[in-house]
């Protein structure tokens, strides 16, 4: 134990006292002394990892408690033992080194502490391997602790992971000591090429398919699978000079997936034979070994299948004029059977003719117009009409190809050229007025519209020693007169006639008054228009009363009882049902005997029954009915039918004879009967027909067939 002295008093005159840490300051009580002797006492373990030296202050006091001497600094150093074992800082290290590295490759460093001093030999650390399994491939620096290959033969394949016990001591190693674990993986490199499991391969596709696998081909390689020196890519080498087929790489299984990119033709090639190698992604290592399968042959068996037909032009353009006849020619929209081995029939159909403008021969493709095309049809696009064809095999189950037949319909010149307006007014004076602008359309389009040509009709040279005309553009022309012209109408034939009237006009170039009613004529139809529109109503005025003529005299030749002979009449008789807003007056039959027997008239006692009196006549009056006589010219066909009329309208027992809503039976025992009845030949060598002749050059022709010959 230390002890201190004091050399200022006799021995048992001095008292003794310490202060400091490990006496009165934190740590407490670790040190005490023996205040009559100086002896210092250690009353507690000291620990030198947790203190390793202690400064404390000596004091040294005479009996009465006076100082003696200055206070001694008193140093109390722990010596260090070897009391703590060496710890690694990890209980798993972890490294990589590749396959195949060469000896002294780095891998990895493994560390531990000691707390003991490190100036002593309790700290001086050692490391080694105490266990690396049957082949010693890894060393450790005892110093340093990193761990490195120490000679060849890592192989991923062989082994991937290794895993080593270390062991670090302290006293220069043979002190205390403590574990660990390495783990050290091998990286792979591409030191195994891929390989297929076969040389040779068959796999069988059907011909006019496209984009299809038809087979597998199966491969093998040792490198780590998923990774690049692992997945395998695969190259047809020879036998595809098309490029029909091609080869991709399944990602699970890593083989390789052969495909069908272009459809294949069983008529034109039965079989291939494709020479296929595969390689790896990565690059293979210079020092691997060459694979014994790096490649393979593939047999591919090419299966006939029925193909559809296949157009020979497809779309096809044609073209047909406008308005061409039915049964005109379009195009022959043909096809061709690839099933050349097969003996096959193509029938042609229509799938789309929304006009139902055109007929296709069945058997030949041939494709005519059933009836002429609407030029407003809404399936005309820009000129051209859409058509679908079908064309059939007869094979079981049949193909069918589709094709598109685009027919331009081509405009033709089929209207001429129309003036805007065929009138106009001009100034009798040419020096008066600007002339007259002349305008035509044409409802054809490009190029059979405008420009427009206006000239005078050559065959009325005349015309052009008074007028001229002069183009403006190219649908308008400006018609002028060359001399002064008497007002009037004038009709000038161009293509079209044009109705010009001259007027006298005044300073301005505008119709004096005077000439307004000479323009009210003109403005409105040419002259021979009109002329022409009044010899037809003529015409038809006269056709409507010969019309009516024949009637009356047909009921006339009645009354004669030409036909008196025959049993039965031969027409049916009118009966009275019901009419429309007639009245009660109107439910009377007509007394149509006036129209049957115009030349005798029946005598009142041969009626069935008395005939009431119309409403507005007086009763008192019933005029006698004159016997009229049959005309005999055509001059006294217009007397006779008025004299009818009167008759009718005066006869207070019969309803007016314009009225149009009563009806009467045709009558019984007709004279004339019916020339079309398939009885007239009963009787008619017995008939007089030449009367006929007097009815006008009408009739004669009639009287002709029937007629005395």
């Amino acid at each position: 134990n230390p002890q201190i002295k004091s050399d200022k008093q006799q021995l048992g005159g001095v008292i003794y006292s310490i202060k400091g840490p490990g006496v009165d300051e934190e740590p407490f009580g670790i040190f005490s002394i023996d205040k009559f002797t100086g002896k210092v006492f250690l009353n507690a373990m000291l620990d030198r990892e947790k203190t390793d030296h202690f400064r404390l202050k000596a004091f040294a006091l005479d009996l009465g408690g006076s100082t003696l001497e200055d206070p001694t600094d008193l140093e109390i150093v722990v010596v260090d033992q070897n009391d703590n074992r060496p710890v690694f800082q990890q209980e798993v290290f972890t490294g990589h080194v590749l396959e195949g590295a060469i000896p002294g490759t780095y891998i990895t460093k493994a560390e531990a502490t000691d707390a003991d001093d490190p100036d002593t030999d309790n700290a001086a650390l050692r490391y080694s391997i105490l266990d690396q399994g049957e082949t010693e491939l890894f060393s450790i620096d005892e110093h340093t602790g990193e761990i490195r290959t120490v000679q060849v033969g890592l192989d991923r394949e062989v082994v991937g992971v290794y895993n080593l016990t270390l062991q670090v001591a302290d006293m220069s190693g043979d002190g205390l000591t403590n574990t660990a674990t390495a783990i050290i993986y091998v990286d792979d490199i591409n030191d195994n090429a891929p390989e297929f499991t076969r040389e040779e391969f068959s796999v069988r596709a059907d011909e006019a398919v496209g984009g299809i696998d038809v087979g597998r081909l199966e491969v093998q390689d040792k490198d780590l699978p998923g990774s690049p020196n692992w997945v395998a890519k695969f190259t047809i080498l020879e036998g595809d000079p098309n490029g029909q087929f091609a080869i991709r790489t399944d990602p699970k299984t890593n083989d390789g997936i052969l495909s069908v990119v272009k459809p294949l033709d069983h008529e034109s090639r039965e079989r291939y034979q494709l020479r296929v190698a595969v390689q790896n992604e990565a690059p293979l290592q210079a020092a691997a070994p060459k694979a014994a399968r790096g490649s393979a042959t593939v047999a591919v068996e090419v299966r006939d299948v029925n193909e559809p037909p296949v157009f020979h032009s497809n779309p096809l353009r044609a073209s047909v004029a406008e308005g061409a006849a039915p049964g005109t020619a379009v195009a022959t929209f043909s096809a061709r059977d690839p099933d050349t081995r097969q003996h096959q029939r193509i029938s042609y159909f229509k799938d789309y003719d929304p006009e139902d403008w055109l007929r296709v021969d069945r058997a030949t493709g041939r494709i005519q117009t059933k009836r002429a095309i609407n030029p407003a049809s809404p399936f005309l696009k820009d000129g051209w009409y859409r058509a679908i064809i079908l064309a059939s095999d007869d094979a079981s189950p049949a193909r069918t190809a589709t094709g598109t037949l685009s027919i331009e319909i081509l405009e033709v010149n089929d209207h001429a050229p129309l003036l805007t307006s065929p009138t106009g007014t001009l100034c009798s004076d040419p020096s008066q007025g600007s002339g007259l602008i002349l305008g035509a359309t044409d409802e054809d389009l490009p190029p059979h519209g405008a420009p427009f040509h206006f000239q005078l009709s050559p065959g009325s040279p005349e015309l052009a020693r008074n007028w001229s005309i002069s183009q403006l553009n190219v649908t308008h022309a400006w018609l002028r007169l060359r001399t002064e012209a008497q007002e009037g109408l004038y009709s000038l034939q161009l293509e079209q006639l044009l109705n010009v009237t001259v007027c006298r006009c005044g300073e301005a170039g505008v119709c004096t008054p005077g000439a307004a009613a000479l323009m009210a004529g003109g403005a409105g139809i040419s002259l021979v228009a009109l002329v022409i529109v009044l010899t037809s109503v003529i015409l038809l005025l006269l056709l409507i009363l010969l019309v009516a003529i024949f009637e009356r005299f047909r009921q006339r030749v009645r009354e004669k009882g030409l036909l008196d002979a025959l049993p039965d009449d031969v027409r049916d008789n009118i009966l009275n049902y019901d009419e429309q807003g007639g009245g009660e007056e109107d439910q009377d039959a007509y007394d149509i005997n006036q129209l049957r027997h115009p030349v005798e008239l029946v005598p009142p006692t041969a009626f069935r029954g008395r005939q009431p009196l119309r409403k507005d006549a007086p009763y008192h009056r019933i005029p006698a009915q004159p016997s009229r006589a049959l005309p005999t010219s055509p001059s006294d066909i217009a007397d006779f039918i008025s004299d009818g009329l009167e008759a009718a309208d005066n006869d207070p027992s019969v309803p007016p004879y314009d009225t149009a809503l009563i009806y009467d039976y045709e009558g019984e025992g007709s004279l004339a009967g019916t020339l079309s009845s398939i009885l007239s030949s009963l009787g008619d060598e017995d008939q007089d027909y030449d009367y006929l002749r007097d009815w006008g050059p009408r009739f004669t022709r009639l009287a002709d067939m029937y007629g005395q010959h």
